[in-house]
């Protein structure tokens, strides 16, 4: 019964008529490479904020693994669906979205990485009381990456992107460098 007041109090914040269209990144390939070196090519993931064309689906798929996308435009709407059968999460979310999609991922319980904007992690206490009482990880990279938004690749993001995780890397903090 908790979860399921906790989901209804979560669905309000990503109706399909709130979408906010400065969310709608899209990430290149050489931002997703580092971490498939800790996804093991058996598993069935579940790339909750991706479309079909993603990259996060494409690389995954290469990489052997099953994967299981879903989009709020296609009618999978984060807090609303959850599919039968997967081992772990993988996407770049909303990240004007993040502490109610992190309150979901620490609640489903599942391994998880998401691609986010390092600024302000702890900023809220909802938050850092979140991430003091959850298990995580964190990969950082050695410089910022670039998006792609509109079809158009954005150079210069202004903030740092990390891969923030629950059971997926092997330390707390694993660094990697970029090959773009």
């Amino acid at each position: 019964m908790l979860c399921a007041v906790i989901l209804e109090n979560m669905n309000h914040e990503f109706a399909q008529d709130k979408i906010n269209k400065s969310d709608e990144f899209y990430t290149l390939d050489y931002a997703i490479k580092p971490l498939l070196n800790y996804i093991p090519s058996d598993k069935t993931i579940w790339c909750p904020f991706d479309k079909e064309e993603s990259n996060f689906v494409k690389l995954l798929r290469e990489n052997g693994n099953t994967v299981i996308y879903g989009h709020i435009e296609e009618g999978k709407n984060f807090f609303e669906y959850e599919p039968q059968n997967y081992d772990m999460i993988i996407s770049n979310p909303p990240y004007s979205l993040r502490t109610p999609i992190l309150e979901r991922l620490f609640l489903i319980g599942k391994p998880f990485a998401l691609l986010i904007n390092e600024s302000g992690l702890f900023d809220t206490k909802k938050r850092y009381e979140m991430l003091k009482n959850n298990p995580f990880e964190i990969m950082v990279f050695d410089k910022r990456i670039n998006y792609i938004k509109d079809g158009v690749i954005k150079k210069g993001a202004t903030f740092k992107s990390i891969y923030l995780c629950s059971q997926i890397l092997d330390s707390k903090f694993v660094f990697e460098t970029l090959s773009a």
